[in-house]
């Protein structure tokens, strides 16, 4: 390859990877904790007196009678079918302002009984952080744009990268020098990291670009194409083929794998008339004619929206092992009658698009495999995270002023800015996440709204952390901010000892498998970075002294 071909390949990695990398360990380092953010809700969600679930035949029931004294719970309410550590098989809706979680169950006379508490969003926290860096707190379109050309750069720093390997591709892929030489160690890490794991992030990097730009491209589409009525389009027809007529097979089978009945087709009510809410169709109906048309579906959960309203909806949620999905796989229904009006995401019935939109999705989310490959995914996140850290400190170093007969020189303004950035905006990422995560379990009961605090504490740790690192410079605020984000994962697995322990603190210590796992996960995180701020107070005494990283920087 010619020199000058290279050196234009490295300037385009170089200034890609500077650019983008940042933003991207924030959204790798957050990305790898959504593929456990529902065991984080677990961990953080405060106990239920009540979890008795629903039976799936009383669910119809317990509905017309929840609406009948919360009329307010149709706007948006939501039928859990199988508990999870975070949430009983009950129904549950939320307050308006989203300060107040309720739930309802009927009591052993069949009489409605609610219980409230105070609902997580620690969960969606992690989730817009790694979907938008935390660009542009509050506006998630905006920052789902920015994550977006973050994104496009990205993918062209892994195209640069493999381009410049290439020539010594062979000698240096499995190398890994150790000595001195701590940028040739870093160096072969990198490289390393970068290509065993390039397919990884070549899927992110394009399902990303897709994630962030299909609207802008379906507003284009609309203008050029469709004159203005590609959104009518998206009412998709039912899957075709035909539901057979539950008033001739519901005697004979079973609706859900609870083993409920199914109610006969003409207990089905017609559409209702929206001045006041008619009874729902029966769950176990709409969830029959589900497990008809897909019988490997496992419905989740059904998710009711304006009942009361001209569009009533209910999306049922599921997952079929043998099909990639989603998040999840769903199929929108209509409340009343039980017809289906959209299908075009029920396992089995994808088409097109669609189909291919269910793999994107399921490439990024790692809603396949099961667990192992959500460990896979989760480990090759966090090497993604090092891989952006680890490139701008080889920039930091490649730049870097040697020592000189007459002393130590002044190090360039740009790399003192960069080594302090990279240092505040890495470690305040994780510390401020740490934090927020326990903010939920010591300010239970003591705010009146908790979701708020979570998103105050992650910035205002996240901030304060970068203000320090260019207040104490990189070498010294690198150690300080590596304890301090030990300190914060570490009482993670602190705050459900003192709640085992303690319980008349008013914390608690949730015993699920997913919180015990979030416990041990931090415990070896935090052993982690203690090791790590141990290695660079030992570099910083011990270094070059002409480093950015020496303890006189």
């Amino acid at each position: 390859m010619q020199a000058d071909v290279l050196r234009i390949y490295k300037a385009v990695h170089t200034w890609t990877g500077i650019i983008a990398g940042l933003a991207l360990f924030i959204a790798f380092y957050a990305g790898a904790l959504t593929v456990f953010k529902y065991d984080l809700a677990a961990w953080v969600s405060p106990p239920m007196h009540d979890t008795r679930p629903v039976a799936i035949q009383d669910a119809g029931r317990l509905i017309d009678q929840t609406l009948a004294a919360h009329p307010e719970a149709s706007r948006d309410f939501r039928l859990t079918l199988r508990a999870t550590d975070a949430e009983p098989a009950q129904l549950s809706w939320k307050s308006q302002d989203g300060t107040r979680q309720y739930h309802a169950v009927l009591d052993g006379e069949g009489a409605l009984k609610i219980s409230e508490r105070a609902p997580t969003d620690v969960a969606e926290l992690v989730d817009y952080l790694h979907r938008t860096a935390g660009f542009v707190p509050g506006n998630l379109d905006a920052g789902v744009l920015a994550i977006g050309v973050i994104a496009m750069m990205y993918g062209l720093a892994l195209v640069s990268g493999i381009v410049i390997l290439l020539p010594t591709l062979a000698k240096d892929l499995f190398a890994l020098r150790l000595g001195k030489n701590l940028k040739v160690l870093w160096k072969d890490a990198h490289n390393a990291i970068g290509f065993f794991s390039l397919p990884f992030h070549v899927i992110i990097a394009l399902t990303t670009v897709v994630f962030a730009f299909h609207e802008p491209i379906y507003d284009i589409q609309n203008h050029l194409i469709y004159d203005g009525k590609l959104r009518t389009l998206w009412t998709l027809p039912a899957p075709p083929i035909d539901v057979p007529d539950a008033a001739a097979t519901g005697a004979a089978q079973t609706a859900t794998r609870q083993g409920a009945a199914v109610p006969p087709a003409q207990a089905v009510p017609s559409a209702p008339s929206r001045s006041a809410i008619a009874p729902v169709a029966p769950p176990a109906q709409l969830l029959h004619t589900l497990r008809v048309l897909s019988p490997g579906f496992e419905p989740e959960y059904m998710h009711y929206r304006g009942l009361a309203g001209d569009r009533p909806t209910v999306r049922v949620h599921g997952v079929d092992p043998d099909y990639m999905m989603r998040y999840d796989a769903f199929a929108i229904m209509d409340p009343f009658t039980g017809s289906i009006i959209n299908g075009a995401y029920l396992p089995g019935h994808t088409t097109g698009w669609t189909r291919w939109l269910a793999v994107f999705f399921a490439l990024h989310f790692a809603t396949f495999g099961g667990a192992v490959v959500q460990w896979l995914y989760f480990l090759l996140a966090l090497a993604g995270a090092f891989l952006f850290y680890s490139g701008n400190l080889l920039w930091m170093e490649s730049r870097r002023r040697r020592a000189r007969e007459s002393g130590l020189p002044e190090q360039k303004t740009s790399v003192r800015i960069l080594s302090a950035l990279t240092v505040g905006v890495c470690l305040g990422c994780v510390a401020g996440v740490s934090a927020s995560l326990v903010t939920g379990k010591w300010l239970h009961g003591l705010v009146p709204n908790l979701n708020s605090w979570h998103i105050v504490v992650y910035y205002a740790v996240f901030f304060l952390s970068i203000v320090w690192a260019f207040l104490r410079g990189a070498a010294r605020g690198a150690v300080e901010l590596l304890w301090l984000c030990a300190a914060a994962t570490i009482a993670i697995p602190l705050t459900s000892l003192a709640g085992w322990l303690q319980p008349a603190t008013g914390l608690w210590a949730n015993t699920s498998q997913a919180s015990v796992g979030v416990d041990l996960t931090a415990a070896v995180g935090a052993l982690c970075m203690i090791w790590m701020a141990r290695a660079a107070r030992r570099r910083q005494a011990r270094g070059q002294r002409d480093s950015i990283w020496a303890g006189a920087a």
